[in-house]
């Protein structure tokens, strides 16, 4: 089997994606640190941009992948499609075992920011800010290691367990989802734009899981704490219990899924090609 080397820099854009929005549950903290909720919520939707132009790359280079494919019209090149597909799966297990280990750094640098944006007032200027030499170098030596200190108070005691586990799900879906929509395509070349318009049926339950359960429920103990009715303890285990699920979720549950739901996509397909034609 020889993978593409474009597989890599597409695991690089995933990796960006998924290091971004690991780091991104951190806001929360830093959120109820500042007594500044709103604009944390804020930051976390400017800092999602970066995962948002990863994947406005890495789009196009999974398409060319699956075209290529198409064109080699073999069981072995899809075989290798299928490979590429899990490596990329497993740079998103890498992303966000990074964001993991970066969170305590990235709270401490979004508590600053969000202070420098209650001073100056404009998010553009807190983003300059960073390029001054001096402040690079504050930025440089902020690192902090993840301690064993730092997780004697994570406890599932006062957090939903539904919530965590339908976190899981989500992530995993969320991560296969044009995936497997691409992966149909290329097995049924026929209907290849009708596979890939499919992945909402994938990533839709998702959507909606996320939606209804996930979100409301990290928001109210994030209230909760910012409000003096929970201790700050519980938006630190809300958070990591977060962060280990998606590991769990990229490393493990994304990886059984694919196959499964790929198959599922095709199914759609086919069904959708037979009705329509």
């Amino acid at each position: 089997m020889v993978v593409n080397g474009s597989v890599y820099i597409i695991g690089l854009f995933t990796f960006l994606i998924h290091i971004t929005e690991s780091m991104a549950y951190g806001m929360r903290i830093a959120g109820v640190r500042t007594r500044q909720i709103a604009i944390a919520m804020s930051f976390v939707t400017s800092t999602l941009l970066i995962s948002r132009l990863s994947n406005m790359f890495q789009a196009p280079l999974l398409g060319a992948m699956v075209d290529s494919t198409v064109m080699s019209n073999s069981a072995a090149a899809l075989k290798v499609l299928a490979s590429s597909f899990r490596i990329i799966i497993f740079a998103g297990f890498l992303g966000s075992f990074a964001g993991a280990f970066f969170t305590p750094t990235a709270i401490y640098l979004f508590q600053k920011a969000i202070k420098r944006f209650l001073h100056c007032g404009s998010l553009p200027l807190v983003v300059l800010s960073v390029f001054h030499p001096e402040n690079t170098w504050k930025i440089i030596t902020a690192f902090r290691f993840p301690g064993i200190r730092g997780l004697k108070n994570i406890s599932l005691k006062n957090i939903p367990k539904t919530f965590l586990i339908i976190n899981i799900v989500v992530t995993s879906v969320y991560t296969i989802g044009v995936l497997c929509s691409l992966m149909a395509g290329a097995s049924l070349p026929h209907l290849r734009s009708t596979a890939s318009q499919l992945s909402g049926i994938v990533n839709g339950i998702a959507t909606v899981l996320f939606t209804l359960f996930v979100d409301p429920s990290g928001a109210r103990i994030t209230d909760q704490a910012c409000h003096g009715q929970r201790p700050e303890s519980d938006v630190k285990s809300v958070v990591f219990f977060l962060q280990m699920g998606r590991l769990f979720g990229t490393l493990v549950i994304a990886q059984l899924l694919f196959y499964p739901f790929s198959q599922y996509i095709m199914w759609v397909t086919e069904y959708l090609g037979k009705t329509i034609v």
